[in-house]
């Protein structure tokens, strides 16, 4: 462990340096990791279904008709109520919306969880979480009975 005391011709204040420079070489910043762990207030550039390591649980399936249909794991959020959506739009948690990596907003969905059934619009971008497909509001989540679990599968159809 380095020691603050004068070390020959090392002063205090160049060890101090040394030694902030060397923790944040090794592990990053406070700020850095808490800015990661608050994904719906740092919205990020969603890459392409299918392009990256968050997509590892998600299966894609081509569907006649509207477009594609997808499955995999869905969470909800509900305590940003009142803040900014990656869209532009207030985000409501009892509003019928949903997050999505890179459905275009304005995008409507079916979500189905255990035979229920509701249509959400896409107006954020996520979930950051690994294996997550989609983040939906409260309400949504709410009305096919995942609030419970807070967690669980789903299947999506794109309608329009």
């Amino acid at each position: 462990m380095l020691s603050l005391k004068t070390l020959g011709n090392v002063t205090r204040p160049r060890t101090a340096i040394a030694f902030v420079a060397a923790t944040l070489l090794i592990g990053g910043t406070a700020t850095e990791a808490s800015a990661k762990s608050r994904h719906h207030r740092h919205h990020h550039v969603a890459k392409a279904e299918g392009s990256d390591w968050r997509n590892a649980n998600a299966s894609m399936n081509p569907t006649s008709g509207s477009g594609h249909s997808f499955s995999g794991m869905a969470s909800y959020y509900g305590n940003e109520s009142g803040s900014r959506t990656a869209s532009g739009a207030r985000f409501n948690q009892n509003a019928m919306t949903a997050a999505h990596r890179s459905l275009p907003f304005g995008t409507k969905v079916r979500v189905t969880h255990r035979g229920q059934s509701v249509v959400v619009t896409i107006n954020d971008r996520g979930p950051f979480i690994r294996g997550r497909v989609l983040d939906l509001s409260t309400g949504a989540a709410r009305a096919i009975g995942l609030t419970g679990a807070g967690v669980g599968r789903v299947t999506a159809e794109v309608v329009s």
